[in-house]
């Protein structure tokens, strides 16, 4: 994890959704809370502009980030966004206090490499369908993956890859899993496209091997 990500915050005094909208409208600010740990949680607010220029970077979401509240700094994860419902607006942010000797729970995103070079693509005329873009995955912070390689170069059609396929890192586990085997989501599959047949695969076949 080379990036380095850091928010500056300061304490918010005001409560309830009054306060919450001023905020937002004549200070240029985002409320936010900042929870875990020993401490107490702690009503914050950060700059919007600074918040979404960090979030144009995807490892943001997944990623230890260095939260300075007035002046103490403090490491601590993204754990929840609220969005408006239908404009482009952030409402308010949560952030949770990290250490070093527990684990956290955070999701992760899947990066799905070699699609080009899909075997049940590039041969067989499938399709690509993706079931689930994110996993939740439980690991100590300095063992955080920024995101997952999901590798579909050697992917037939009529094969789907689960949650139990992926290639995790050392030391990081996927909370879905650990709920039993019922919880292993199908992660992405090949299948022919509507109305095409295994028939029409073999004539494929045929006609790249003259």
């Amino acid at each position: 994890m080379a990036t380095n990500f850091t928010l500056t915050a300061k304490v918010r005094t005001d409560a309830g959704k009054g306060a919450s909208r001023r905020l937002r409208r004549l200070a240029s600010e985002l409320p936010a809370i900042i929870y875990g740990g020993t401490k107490a949680p702690q009503n914050i607010s950060v700059l919007q502009k600074d918040l979404h220029k960090a979030l144009e970077d995807e490892a943001f979401y997944s990623h230890i980030i260095t939260l300075t509240v007035d002046g103490t700094a403090e490491k601590v994860v993204l754990k929840a966004l609220q969005r408006h419902p239908a404009k482009p607006v952030l409402l308010h942010a949560d952030f949770q206090r990290i250490d070093d000797t527990h684990t956290i729970t955070l999701r992760v995103p899947l990066h799905f490499i070699n699609q080009e070079k899909c075997v049940g693509v590039r041969l067989e005329g499938g399709v690509i369908s993706h079931s689930i873009s994110e996993i939740e995955v439980r690991c100590l912070p300095q063992n955080l993956p920024e995101f997952i390689e999901v590798d579909l170069a050697d992917v037939h059609v009529g094969e789907i890859l689960h949650i139990s396929q992926l290639n995790l890192p050392a030391n990081v586990e996927s909370v879905e899993l650990s709920h039993g085997a019922a919880h292993d989501h199908a992660v992405v599959s090949v299948a022919l496209p509507r109305g095409a047949s295994g028939d029409d695969v073999e004539e494929e076949k045929k006609e790249e091997g003259k």
